[in-house]
């Protein structure tokens, strides 16, 4: 079955459906996430935690995203929270709270997914301090997400799963705190009022948390269709992205398989989404970032500020060698091209299509990226260059009635990725989508 537009039936034939971002994040994933959730019966997240936030216009009112899925706007979908996240429960409950009490009816948690403490967010804080007087901060959202990754990995941490005998998660979460509090020197921590608060999560929580691994595997079976929504984005992966300023998971498409406990072969299609310009919250390399009025520009008529920090982000030029590269590593079939509509106004448009080593001459070879931590020191982009356009698009409901000049910037983007752009953003809402043929 496929769950999509017919202009894009002969690449996927199947049930199982991953939207990741191919950026540092912030491209505008939940929109389409949002669209294509009324095809499905189960949606999935499947790393990360409340640092991600997904922004979600729907009948002109916003909803912001944190942990929990963007299929809870439907009343009729299945949500998941998959093995690799960590779960700031207090986090989860407010949001379930914020948006609908019944959204607990519809979701299931994994039993392998670890939990966050308060305690974690804390040690953050200390870490994230700690650097900046060293002048190497990375910029984190002080969510706890890397402490707790670290509990995790160090094999100290506590899983969902414990939660659902009260008595034995008890005695583990003593155990950890009086680690964590000895290993930072953390004199004071509320013990009693963050265990209480856990007995109260144990009894509405113990019967929504389940093996994760056979639920997926048996509704692939029974032909349901699943669409995976990816947390932040490939050049934030903690093996691919730009380290050490990255996140604490794998978002790109090898944290499904170990998130959800579905092998490779379950996976039908995978939408890269990429914003028309470029965007990065925090410290880190950026080397088509503009730091002049241009930037500016972009910031404002992309209102773009954190959804889980309100930080101003960094706004630059589109990369195609960094696209190129997290095609490669995430095999994407399709993109969904967002926010082309923040682009109207500008006079000239520039798009990377390579980088230049200042010493040598030579350009980078396709499908490598400079990762060095200062790369724009030994390289430069090379740009290619596209006159704007002027007028509104956000109520163009045909790529054939765009501006020329967009529609020339959208082909070349297509031309140099060698892959369909399906979908393109002209506004903000779930209608300012237009489906490319």
């Amino acid at each position: 079955m496929n769950i999509f537009d017919h202009n894009i039936k002969d690449v996927a034939k199947g049930n199982v459906v991953a939207i990741l971002g191919a950026q540092w994040g912030d491209e505008g994933k939940g929109k389409i996430i949002d669209i294509l959730s009324k095809h499905s019966n189960i949606i999935c997240r499947f790393n990360g935690g409340a640092n991600a936030g997904h922004t979600i216009s729907v009948n002109d009112v916003k909803y912001a995203l944190h942990l929990l899925p963007c299929g809870v706007l439907y009343n009729n979908i299945i949500n998941v929270l998959g093995n690799c996240m960590v779960i700031h429960v207090k986090t989860l409950i407010n949001e379930i709270k914020k948006i609908d009490n019944n959204i607990l009816d519809r979701l299931y948690l994994s039993d392998k997914a670890h939990i966050l403490f308060d305690i974690h967010q804390t040690i953050d804080s200390i870490q994230e301090s700690k650097k900046l007087k060293e002048g190497k901060q990375i910029g984190t959202t002080k969510k706890g997400i890397g402490p707790c990754y670290s509990s995790k990995v160090s094999r100290i941490g506590i899983r969902l799963g414990e939660l659902k005998n009260y008595e034995n998660f008890k005695i583990k979460y003593n155990e950890l705190i009086e680690n964590l509090m000895d290993l930072y020197n953390i004199t004071e921590y509320n013990k009693e009022e963050e265990l209480n608060q856990f007995y109260n999560y144990h009894k509405m929580l113990k019967d929504k948390i389940i093996d994760v691994v056979s639920f997926m595997n048996k509704n692939i079976d029974n032909k349901k269709n699943i669409l995976i929504e990816g947390a932040n984005a490939a050049m934030l992966d903690i093996d691919f992205g730009t380290y050490p300023y990255v996140t604490s998971s794998s978002t790109t498409i090898g944290g499904i398989f170990s998130g959800l406990g579905i092998h490779h072969k379950r996976l039908n299609l995978v939408i890269g989404v990429v914003k028309s310009y470029l965007t990065r919250v925090g410290c880190g390399p950026f080397l088509t970032e503009l730091c002049n009025a241009t930037g500016e520009y972009l910031r404002k008529n992309g209102h773009e500020y954190g959804t889980t920090t309100n930080r101003p982000r960094r706004c630059g030029w589109l990369d195609i060698p960094m696209l190129l590269y997290v095609k490669c590593i995430n095999c994407i079939d399709v993109i969904n091209l967002t926010k082309l509509d923040v682009l109207s106004g500008l006079k000239e448009i520039l798009l990377c299509v390579s980088y230049k080593n200042k010493i040598t001459g030579q350009l980078l070879e396709e499908g490598c990226y400079p990762f060095e931590e200062n790369a724009e020191e030994t390289y430069e982009p090379v740009y290619e260059k596209f006159e704007g356009w002027e007028e509104d698009i956000s109520e163009h409901k045909s790529f054939n009635t765009l501006p020329e000049n967009a529609k020339k910037y959208v082909l070349s983007i297509e031309k140099y990725l060698k892959t369909p752009i399906a979908w393109i953003g002209v506004g903000p809402n779930r209608k300012n989508m237009i489906t490319k043929n």
